[in-house]
């Protein structure tokens, strides 16, 4: 088993980089078409990652959407959605009532730091097992307890932090960027990455592995490591209009 899972990170972005607004309320830049897509790279996951503060700024259920993906996924033996999976250094930032935490059938992973375990525990009692990640949780340490817990492919949904620590770590494998045609125009809101710095830049381009359009967004999937041309798979052509 490899030392940590196959890692898509996935996001949709306004024509200026941002992946919401800061309005309080939940931008959806995608449309149905390329929603769709998502449930596909969703299905073909074995789990998915958020960050805690889109567990409380979007309510996100992260499962399978589609019923017949949800079907194959059984008749393969496995749950119909992948476990779901976030991680926090706050005891008081997740809450046991959102919809990620939900009786659906799903297992749930929270990772967070050693100090605030016993209170996480307490907080969300057998909505989720809760993993003491250590002194200082880093993605590295959640991606090998994760490989370890049989996960091998990885589908990351953000937000803007845990993005930027995947990146940073070299840990993505992929990316795929949805750019929607729309302005945010407000620097408070939140873009793909935070300030610092990064592996690809001026000197070091990423690799534009495909283009497509999708309605009226475009996807842009890039490869960012070397297992990209050994386990990357085409599921765009599993989606069902």
């Amino acid at each position: 088993m490899a030392d940590r899972p196959y890692t898509v990170l996935s996001c949709a972005i306004s024509l200026d980089g941002y992946l919401d607004d800061a309005s309080g309320r939940r931008l959806i830049l995608s449309n149905e078409a390329d929603l769709d897509r998502v449930d596909a790279v969703r299905a073909d996951s074995d789990a998915i990652l958020v960050g805690a503060g889109t567990v409380r700024a979007d309510n996100p259920r992260l499962l399978v959407r589609s019923e017949r993906r949800r079907l194959c996924r059984v008749a393969e033996g496995k749950p119909a959605s992948p476990t779901k999976v976030t991680l926090t250094r706050h005891t008081n930032r997740l809450d046991a009532e959102a919809a990620f935490f939900a009786d659906d059938g799903t297992d749930k992973l929270v990772y967070c730091s050693s100090a605030t375990t016993k209170a996480t525990r307490a907080r969300l009692g057998s909505a989720a097992v809760v993993v003491d990640a250590g002194a200082e949780p880093g993605m590295r340490a959640v991606s090998e307890d994760l490989a370890g817990r049989g996960v091998g492919r990885l589908l990351v949904e953000g937000g803007q932090t845990v993005h930027t620590q995947f990146l940073r770590a070299g840990l993505a494998d992929e990316l795929h960027v949805v750019v929607a045609p729309l302005f945010v125009g407000d620097s408070r809101a939140h873009r793909v990455v935070g300030d610092g710095p990064l592996p690809w830049n001026r000197d070091h381009r990423a690799e534009l592995a495909d283009v497509r359009r999708i309605g009226d967004v475009v996807l842009l999937r890039y490869a960012l490591t070397t297992r990209f041309a050994r386990e990357a798979r085409d599921v765009l052509a599993e989606v069902v209009s």
